[in-house]
């Protein structure tokens, strides 16, 4: 039965097991929401083979068509099939929430996109221009039966009104909800982790914070902060006998969110560092993994509407930029294990189902 929970799934979360990243301090949630306005919904699909979801981020409370967050792609890997991202880095803006899913059900999740923005811009491709849906993806099919295409319009929906309608949207659930519900990682249960870093820019707090979906990584190759290799318990390297590991193979999307004032060129510098905070938790980017970041900075909007020849337009003095820099690396890393923490068990399609991180670290098995 879809569920659009935004507590948290079970009480662990990186923290809670001494996977601290870096050193610069997390803001109060130590999640994505602690840049002020953004909110993030759940809808969670859990009913035999079908473990999936949608989440839903939505960048600030107004009305994204008219007034639209400057934002940025990096692609690491290209193994996925996003939607939105040509027209993102193109135009330096969003014009949409931002909405993850499985692979197989972005079509549906980029339909429910357009429908929201309509429902706000009728003029929308009549008397204006049309509208970039930006959806993102990972695939759950171990876990889900993905061929099913069980997310509906409806559920998008859902997910978009979780993020948008109770004040419980700034308290981010983690773990196997929404989209992360059938994701897996480095051979454990993976799905939804977040993180946040506090800045101090000329004398004011600024944020910067990150959601993942984290469904990538070879069982075994799994790096703790202190540098700990965690295998899951099923994995067993040297029963391989030709000596080779297998294929890295899944994806990963992060989604980063600052109040700090960059100006598009800026933000896609600083959220390709995510690929720092991957690396630091055993990734390579492997041919079949889809690794992709998405930025925004609620800092700089252009309005659709604008009637100006010229706007203006504020942007980071770059001998400042290394503090983004690391906080966008430490986020990253820290929102991995954040999703690998707070993940409990699910059984899906075939019963195949996934080790939690968090099994392993009480049992004080890792090595």
């Amino acid at each position: 039965m879809p569920s659009t929970r935004n507590s948290a799934d079970g009480a662990s979360r990186a923290r809670s097991f001494g996977l601290a990243c870096g050193r610069l301090k997390p803001g109060p949630r130590n999640a994505i929401t602690d840049v002020p306005g953004v909110r993030v919904g759940h809808c969670t699909l859990d009913d035999g083979a079908v473990q999936t979801g949608v989440t839903a981020i939505l960048p600030h409370a107004g009305n994204l068509y008219r007034d639209k967050p400057v934002a940025a792609a990096d692609v690491l890997n290209g193994f996925g099939k996003s939607l939105g991202l040509m027209q993102v880095e193109e135009l330096g803006v969003l014009e949409t929430p931002i909405l993850l899913t499985n692979t197989l059900s972005v079509g549906t999740a980029a339909t429910a996109l357009v429908r929201h923005a309509i429902a706000g811009n009728p003029d929308i491709g009549r008397a204006t221009a049309t509208v970039n849906p930006v959806v993102m993806e990972c695939n759950d099919g171990p876990l889900n039966d993905i061929q099913a295409l069980a997310v509906s319009e409806a559920h998008a929906a859902s997910a978009l009104a979780a993020a948008a309608g109770s004040p419980e949207a700034a308290e981010v659930a983690s773990g196997a909800v929404g989209a992360g519900r059938g994701m897996s990682c480095f051979g454990f249960k993976g799905g939804i982790g977040t993180a946040s870093r506090r800045l101090k820019l000329d004398g004011a707090r600024h944020h910067l914070g990150v959601l993942v979906l984290a469904n990538f990584g070879r069982p075994g190759e799994l790096r703790l902060p202190d540098g700990r290799r965690v295998p899951p318990p099923s994995s067993d390297p040297s029963s391989d006998p030709a000596g080779e590991a297998a294929p890295e193979k899944g994806s990963v999307i992060v989604i980063a969110a600052t109040d700090a004032p960059l100006d598009h060129r800026q933000l896609r510098r600083v959220i390709r560092r995510a690929g720092v905070g991957l690396a630091r938790v055993g990734s390579f980017w492997g041919h079949g993994s889809g690794d992709i970041a998405l930025g925004f900075t609620t800092a700089n909007r252009l309005g659709h509407d604008e009637a100006a020849d010229t706007v203006a337009l504020r942007m980071l003095n770059e001998r400042r930029i290394d503090m983004l820099f690391e906080a966008m690396a430490d986020a990253t890393q820290e929102a991995v294990l954040d999703a690998l923490a707070a993940a409990t068990p699910v059984v899906g399609r075939d019963g195949a189902t996934r080790p939690c991180l968090r099994d392993v670290l009480t049992s004080g098995s890792s090595s």
